[in-house]
Parts: structure tokens; C-alpha cells; sequence
């Protein structure tokens, strides 16, 4: 009888569990529901990089224990990522392409932790970006997405890129070159 017992206590808790982790996951997409990625445009010009990573997760910016459920971008994955001017496609296995848009890129970095994955020092790249947000009243956040290279001397072609990616973009946008003409006149 004791045994029964034992398993009956541990299949209501193993069942608790699992009832509080759906639970949560569902608040946490309804939270993110109006959050998204871009739609990855027909054409692309030849990537100027490409290389495999582990996508790990994509947080709020400099939130790195605050999982978003951002469609296409809610589970950790193998990836390939091919950066051009124009932005950042971001293709995990089992998921649709994400598209990050140059000018929606922010910067990259170095980081050491995010969600469940620790590495070494910097042994992780944050790629900062401006989100999709549906709601036109609320102002899209900035957002980190996560990614370990696979190969060594890759991250710091990625975060290379990346930033160059983001300057080159910032340098060349129109609202501010009409701020400056304005204050000029």
C-alpha cells in the first residue's frame, strides 16, 4: 500500500509541475503576442557571412533571465546565420526564418550567460534589436537574441558584422541627415 502511495504523490506532483509550466507558458506568449520578428523579404542580395551557431534564447534588452515567446524565436535551436548589408537572417531548425532588418539592428557583444545556458566569458553573442511590436501605441522594445558560435574566430566576425552592419545603417539614415540640415539653416 505504501508504495501506491508513494507513486500516487509523486504523479500528482510531477502533474502539478507540468499544469504550472504550460501554465506559464501560455501567460508568456499572451504577454509577447504582439511582439515579432520581420518577414524575410523575397530578395536578398549574397550573404556576406554565413556560419552555423546555437541560437539560445531572445530576452528584453540587458534582461538575460526574461525569456520572450517571440514567434519563430521562442525555442533554442541549431541556426545558421547569413548577414548582409541589408540585415540579419536567422534560420533555426524547425522554425521559419527570422529577419532582422538593418535598420532595426542596434549592436553586438559579448555576453556569458542567458536563460539556462552559462558558458565561459563572453562565450556567447548578444545581437541588440528593435522588435516588430503589433500594438502601434506601444513603442517596439529593444531586444537581445542570443547566439553561441560554433567555430572558433567566429564570434568576433559576427559581432564585426553585425556592428558594422548597425553603423553603416545609423550613418545613412534620412531623418537624421534632415535634422542636420535643419539645424544648419
Amino acid at each position: 500500500m505504501g508504495e501506491w502511495m508513494g507513486a500516487v504523490v509523486a504523479l500528482a506532483i510531477i502533474a502539478v509541475v507540468a499544469w504550472l509550466m504550460i501554465r506559464s507558458w501560455r501567460r508568456r506568449t499572451k504577454r509577447d503576442e504582439t511582439l515579432s520578428a520581420y518577414p524575410v523579404p523575397t530578395t536578398l542580395p549574397a550573404p556576406t557571412l554565413e556560419t552555423e551557431v546555437l541560437y539560445v534564447a531572445t530576452t528584453p534588452a540587458s534582461q538575460p533571465l526574461e525569456r520572450l515567446a517571440v514567434p519563430g524565436l521562442a525555442f533554442r535551436g541549431a541556426a545558421r546565420i547569413e548577414l548582409s548589408p541589408e540585415g540579419l537572417v536567422l534560420r533555426i531548425a524547425g522554425e521559419p526564418p527570422t529577419w532582422l532588418p538593418a535598420e532595426r539592428l542596434v549592436a553586438a557583444g559579448e555576453a556569458t550567460y542567458a536563460i539556462d545556458r552559462g558558458v565561459e566569458p563572453e562565450g556567447l553573442i548578444a545581437v541588440t534589436w528593435i522588435a516588430h511590436s503589433a500594438d502601434p501605441e506601444v513603442e517596439a522594445p529593444q531586444v537581445d537574441s542570443y547566439l553561441r558560435a560554433r567555430y572558433p574566430g567566429d564570434p568576433a566576425r559576427i559581432i564585426a558584422a553585425v556592428n558594422d552592419i548597425a553603423a553603416a545603417h545609423v550613418a545613412t539614415r534620412p531623418d537624421q541627415q534632415q535634422e542636420s540640415e535643419a539645424s544648419d539653416d
